[in-house]
């Protein structure tokens, strides 16, 4: 990989990400299912959630909190499932789909995935992007890439910065 392409970056306007999220939503259309409920991974994930939730007519959102990203490149050694973690009974027998911005190493998905199978009757995976060497295949991707992306809620630095805040929830 030569120092541009390493240097490259996929950048994802707010105006791509509607149709992001539109043609992504065509594609669980497409295949039949029918979500009863669409569990979004914190942070990113909550902007693909609620996106998908209005263009597949669902009103059931559930959050669940990931914490894995530290910054870029930079992870934590496994993701750590923070509080609250979602209610075994609202998810028991329901189809689920997993909503999330990014399948990178895969981790953060495979967390989920792995609570979702002790839970529910079904669970399906739905992603804007998938990197290559993601430990998990998702069900419904928008695009694939290995390149590092630019999120519009995440390319500006925060207004102001608190650290720990989340790990100590």
């Amino acid at each position: 990989m030569s120092d541009e392409q390493a240097h490259e970056r996929e950048n994802l306007t707010y105006s791509l990400f509607g149709q992001a999220i539109r043609e992504l939503a065509q594609q669980v259309a497409d295949d039949g299912y029918e979500p009863d409920i669409i569990l979004s991974i914190a942070r990113g994930g909550l902007f693909v959630a609620g996106g998908l939730g209005y263009a597949l007519d669902v009103k059931n959102l559930h959050v669940m909190n990931v914490e894995f990203y530290t910054g870029v490149g930079e992870t934590l050694a496994m993701p750590v499932m923070l509080p609250p973690v979602p209610n075994v009974v609202d998810l028991s027998r329901k189809k689920v789909l997993i909503a999330d911005d990014v399948a990178d190493t895969g981790k953060t998905l495979k967390l989920v995935q792995d609570f979702c199978a002790e839970h529910v009757a079904e669970a399906r995976s739905a992603v804007v992007y998938e990197k290559p060497h993601s430990l998990v295949k998702c069900d419904y991707v928008w695009k694939r890439t290995d390149q590092w992306i630019n999120f519009p809620w995440s390319v500006e630095p925060p207004v102001v910065r608190r650290e720990g805040q989340v790990l100590d929830a």
